[in-house]
């Protein structure tokens, strides 16, 4: 179901969009304006998927009033004159319906509105699941000939060596694993930083921060000169 709003200062063509909405099962009306700002004031209190609107309007035009929107519905421009569709696809509008409108046309418009409205929804239900994804807290790491399972929230940081680094965590001894230090970063979340070329921390575990060197547990970890500056806008925040 679409949510949607007409926009016309001529009540006959109010009456008419009414009537052809009223006859599609997947759009809601929300309500008919007269104008630009008593629509202004529905889509900031409702949600709205979808605007029908005039562009030759009293005081504020349809494109104006589009181009004035932050967070902008799904827009179908309704107007007697040809000349504005450029401008009016511009603005990406989904269609562009030359008055009077007949009935088939409108159905063309609003079905090609309910395409583009399922891609939109697709895209936003997918970002959530990104989101879920990027909140595991925990990673396998090859160490010897096991995979050792390590919480992220229990790293302190982590040195490399070369070929290796090491995990230091609240384990007894740290987990020598054969990887990059980039490649490993890369799988951190936010509150590790690389403070070095061959250390990154856990921002969590940070005792003090001593000149050019942190302290973590005791041990002093130095602050490279590329990385201090990031360090310094993390830490002050």
């Amino acid at each position: 179901m679409m949510t949607c709003l007409i926009i016309d200062d001529e009540p006959l063509a109010i009456e008419l969009l009414e009537d052809f909405v009223s006859k599609i099962p997947f759009l809601k009306l929300e309500k008919s304006c007269s104008n630009a700002f008593e629509a202004m004031h529905e889509i900031q209190s409702k949600k709205i998927d979808l605007i029908f609107s005039d562009i030759e309007m009293p005081d504020f035009t349809g494109i104006e009033f589009m181009k004035s929107l932050e967070k902008k519905p799904l827009i179908i421009f309704t107007t007697a004159y040809s000349h504005y569709a450029v401008e009016g696809f511009n603005l990406n509008a989904v269609d562009y319906l030359v008055k009077p409108i007949p009935f088939h046309r409108f159905i063309k418009a609003v079905n090609r509105a309910q395409e583009v409205f399922k891609v939109k929804k697709k895209q936003e239900t997918a970002i959530p699941e990104m989101e879920v994804q990027s909140k595991i807290d925990f990673i396998f790491v090859k160490s010897e000939y096991e995979n050792v399972k390590v919480n992220l929230n229990s790293i302190k940081y982590i040195e490399g060596l070369k070929d290796y680094i090491k995990i230091y965590s609240d384990r007894p001894k740290p987990i020598l694993t054969l990887n990059s230090l980039k490649a490993f970063e890369d799988k951190l979340p936010e509150n590790f930083i690389r403070v070095h070329r061959s250390f990154i921390v856990s921002l969590n575990y940070i005792d003090s921060v001593q000149r050019n060197r942190i302290v973590i547990d005791k041990v002093r970890i130095p602050i490279g000169q590329n990385y201090k500056d990031e360090f310094i806008k993390r830490i002050e925040g």
